[in-house]
């Protein structure tokens, strides 16, 4: 496990109480997951590559080396010393090990409705800080619960990496450092490439929201009569020019503003920008000029100048539904704007880096690096008004599995066809348990989208068709969350695979490979309080799709790559709405 070690003093309370009682991942049934695997690629192959594709699923099925692995798997679910036999694997491939920029090819933003009652942006961002801090203290005293589910509690397990928590830049593999809580009750605030240390407890007591305000607008006049070379931009850096440049960032006399950094709480980005449209809004709080940021924290709240605010998350050890609980207590819960007669005199301290010439570049070199990146997203926000949650559950219809199903329609009518498709499936029912794919591409959905596609074909095959895709799609996200998909344990037989032996010939077939390249990588999390949410696509040849179904409108965040495959945001969320049209209509035509 890549981590570092957090003081398991903070393991305790209400939101650690159940830990105990979680059931382990399971490892499902092999003969069911390669059944499951070969009905996943007969919508996306031609039948002569479909019928080769089988028979290596059949012959590895029936071969003693599958059983062998499948028995590896196993045991090592059942290793006492292994809370989850994918957990090591899956932190490390997908995220420590992962060597491109966190922005923007891992990170994700939540961008928040506007605050009514803060017109100022150090009022917003006061605000914002009072609240998670509340969160933490939650933490630290143990009164937080665990989130639930009818199925009951759901593992804890990430929260340790949401506050005081920082990923740090190692070859070959980062780690995740967490320190103790006590002692650590610090925000820093980065403002025109300036970082300030923020105690947020004096003589004994924590901060009021109206004297955090005080101290934000003492440190914005500052920042903004001084310039310092943006050091943070180093975070938005290839993993492994990162992790050179902080070795020469400690060389040069910094370790002890590293520490402030990484041991604070969290990152508070006080940005000078002032989007207004959806789209600039999304890029200024996911990752805005990358000058005034540190996107190694876990946690990273954004107050723009025109007081819009947000949060971007850095992904590897915690996924979305923490954070949205977070920030939806931090905006739910947080107290109204302060006007305090009596504000202490409350202090903070700026924090120098030394850039010695070589620092210098290595920031100009990582600027040029964050600005490619972030200028090839191409990005569309559909706010599609027509209809929300409500009106789809009044058809009877899942409301994930309905946005599914239209977002396949689209990609249909946009390229003439299917691709693998990716939505992420929530496993943290489990211990340690974080996330399974739902291969939402099917036969089911593809003979309903070539019907919508076809002018013969009537309404009432239409509906029929329908139905039965999205039962089918809602099948498969239950078998995701209970365990049972496909793509995990897969991925834990290649893994078993001991040094020199040979790699069966289902992981050679390249329908393995183009069935997990994922063209369109999905997920959903709602919201009534986000304008938007989002991240970047997972190839260059793909859409990232991010989706907040709220009960009366339906959000998309659209982002692609401006390359040569040519693919476009705009285009994607048009041929969207008028999908979400045409299925409305599909259902309520008599």
């Amino acid at each position: 496990m890549p981590t570092t070690n957090r003081d398991t003093g903070h393991e305790y309370g209400r939101l650690f109480a159940q830990q105990s009682q979680l059931p382990r991942l399971p490892v499902p049934d092999l003969r069911k997951t390669l059944a499951k695997y070969g009905d996943s690629l007969e919508p996306l192959l031609p039948s002569d590559k479909l019928a080769h594709s089988k028979r290596v699923i059949q012959e590895f099925g029936e071969s003693a080396q599958a059983q062998e692995l499948q028995q590896r798997l196993e045991a090592r679910a059942m290793d006492p010393n292994c809370a989850n036999w994918l957990e090591e694997w899956w932190n490390d491939l997908s995220y420590m090990e992962y060597r491109d920029p966190v922005i923007p090819y891992v990170s994700y933003h939540y961008s928040f409705n506007d605050d009514p009652l803060c017109s100022r942006p150090n009022q917003r961002a006061a605000k914002l800080i009072t609240g998670a801090m509340a969160f933490r203290q939650a933490i630290v005293d143990g009164s937080l619960s665990p989130e639930a589910t009818k199925a009951g509690a759901l593992c804890s397990h990430s929260y340790k990496f949401m506050f005081n928590a920082c990923r740090i830049p190692q070859k070959p593999s980062d780690i995740c450092r967490t320190v103790s809580y006590e002692g650590n009750a610090t925000v820093v605030v980065i403002r025109n490439a300036q970082f300030f240390l923020l105690p947020l407890i004096h003589d004994g007591a924590m901060l009021t929201q109206a004297e955090i305000e005080q101290v934000l607008d003492r440190i914005v006049a500052q920042a903004d009569a001084n310039a310092a070379v943006p050091v943070g931009l180093l975070t938005a850096d290839n993993r492994d020019t990162w992790a050179e440049n902080r070795r020469l960032l400690i060389d040069a006399g910094n370790a002890a503003v590293l520490d402030a950094i990484e041991s604070s709480a969290f990152v508070v980005a006080l940005e000078t920008s002032r989007p207004v449209t959806r789209v600039e809004f999304s890029h200024a709080i996911w990752h805005g000029d990358g000058r005034s940021r540190w996107f190694d924290k876990p946690c990273q709240f954004v107050v723009c100048d025109n007081a819009r605010a947000g949060f971007n998350g850095e992904h590897s050890m915690m996924d979305g539904t923490p954070t949205l609980r977070l920030v939806q207590h931090v905006i739910d819960n947080a107290p109204l704007p302060e006007k305090s007669t009596h504000v202490r005199n409350c202090t903070f301290e700026p924090l120098h880096f030394r850039t010695p010439p070589a620092l210098v570049a290595a920031v100009k070199a990582a600027e040029s690096l964050f600005v490619e990146g972030t200028e090839k997203q191409h990005v569309a926000v559909l706010n599609y008004s027509a209809y929300g949650k409500e009106a789809i559950k009044r058809l009877g219809c899942s409301p994930d599995a309905y946005i599914q199903l239209a977002l396949q329609l689209a990609y249909n009518r946009l390229y003439g066809g299917a691709r693998p498709t990716y939505e992420s499936s929530m496993t943290r029912r489990f211990l340690h348990g974080r996330t399974e794919t739902c291969r939402s591409v099917t036969r089911d959905n593809v003979a309903w989208c070539r019907a919508m596609l076809s002018p013969s074909s009537d309404n009432e095959e239409r509906v029929r068709l329908f139905q039965t895709a999205l039962d089918t799609h809602t099948r498969l996200v239950r078998e995701a969350v209970e365990g049972q998909g496909v793509d995990r344990h897969l991925l834990g037989l290649r893994m078993v695979l001991h040094p020199g032996e040979a790699k069966p010939e289902i992981f050679e077939d390249p329908a393995y490979a183009y069935s997990s390249h994922w063209y369109l990588s999905t997920s959903q999390v709602s919201s009534e309080n986000f304008t938007s949410y989002g991240w970047s696509e997972v190839t260059p040849k793909g859409y990232g799709i991010a989706y907040n179904i709220r009960k009366e409108c339906l959000v998309i965040h659209i982002a692609c790559m401006r390359n040569e495959h040519a693919l476009n945001s705009d285009h994607m969320a048009q041929y969207f709405e008028t999908a979400l049209n045409d299925v409305h209509d599909m259902l309520l035509k008599p």
